[in-house]
């Protein structure tokens, strides 16, 4: 059936307030494949650094039964730690 129904809602948006996409914008944005995230965007003047690190497996375990976040009470635990100690202090 092609005829158009009496009740159907006429949607039209005006194409002039949509809103202009910059490089914050886009660097703040999640990319999707399907469903899924793929990147999440950080927020604009974020200070922290994706890295790669080995932990030993009791660590990891440890702050990852702590449940969502975990990543971000490590960090925690690791800031409040340096405040009283130094890197260099700790036999390798």
């Amino acid at each position: 059936m092609t005829a158009k129904l009496k009740d159907s809602p006429r949607i039209w948006v005006d194409p002039d307030d949509a809103p202009e996409i910059t490089n914050d914008w886009i660097a703040g944005a999640e990319l999707r494949a399907g469903g899924k995230v793929v990147r999440r965007g950080r927020p604009p003047g974020s200070t922290k650094t994706p890295t790669t690190v080995r932990l030993d497996n009791e660590v990891l375990e440890a702050f990852r039964a702590t449940g969502p976040r975990w990543q971000s009470r490590l960090n925690a635990a690791l800031a409040d730690w340096l405040k009283t100690h130094s890197p260099d202090e700790l036999p390798v």
